[in-house]
């Protein structure tokens, strides 16, 4: 376990890294950016179509916010001083919206390009599957951008216990993650993988630990400082209790 200035090192390193990277050029930037749009692209789509702006509209909203993003290399004039990159984000997508309806243009832009590799239908068919009550814009983009981060974090660790063989483990404990579990739960994990409660339980807190460790990596790319981290998970979590 690194001490506390090992740690401050370690997050000098790390914090606003996407950012920072897909601000300069190169395949690093490019592939920088590509992952700030794989992060962000949902949480923006949800956003966009939750002010009744239909499905085919907000997808072309989507598509030509991040092609106008990515032509004027918007990502540039981020500054960590200035904050959280998604409020960033957020006002920029609002900004390039109203510039949109003002001037009443076609929102497809990028020549015919693909700017995001993502399909519409899918994006529309998890919208469908929102929350039917009256969240703003702004609560849909942040929850979805909760729900992502935690996934991708999700990802990671499922992607380590593949690597060392324990795939099967990670799919049945996957659920103890996030919830708390009854001892009938673990009962019956233990069960099913021919395990010890006892092992179960402490497979499930090594893994919770690596959960963790992976999500506040996955803030630091984008927070100013370390002492946003806790502050941003704890929005994090009221962000889903909405």
């Amino acid at each position: 376990m690194p001490s506390d200035p090992d740690r401050y090192r370690t997050f000098a390193t790390t914090r606003w890294s996407l950012v920072t990277a897909a601000s300069t050029d190169g395949d690093q930037a490019r592939a920088a950016l590509s992952e700030l749009c794989e992060l962000y692209w949902y949480p923006l789509y949800a956003f966009v179509r939750r002010q009744n702006i239909d499905a085919d509209a907000a997808s072309d909203l989507t598509q030509g916010f991040f092609a106008r993003f990515i032509e004027l290399e918007s990502v540039r004039a981020a500054r960590q001083e200035r904050g959280r990159f998604r409020s960033y984000l957020l006002g920029a997508v609002k900004n390039f919206i109203a510039n949109e309806r003002q001037h009443a243009r076609a929102a497809k832009r990028g020549g015919g390009r693909t700017i995001l590799s993502f399909d519409p239908h899918d994006a529309e068919s998890r919208y469908q599957r929102e929350p039917a009550h009256d969240l703003t814009p702004e609560h849909v983009f942040e929850r979805r951008w909760a729900l992502m981060l935690i996934e991708r974090s999700l990802d990671k660790v499922a992607e380590e216990m593949r690597s060392r063989g324990k795939a099967k483990e990670f799919d049945r404990l996957r659920p103890f993650l996030v919830a708390d579990a009854g001892e009938d739960s673990y009962r019956a994990a233990a069960r099913e993988l021919a395990l010890s409660e006892g092992a179960v339980k402490v497979l499930i807190h090594r893994l919770r630990r690596r959960f963790r460790e992976n999500l506040r990596g996955a803030i630091a790319e984008t927070v100013v400082s370390p002492a946003d981290i806790d502050d941003e998970i704890r929005h994090l979590f009221e962000c889903l209790a909405r």
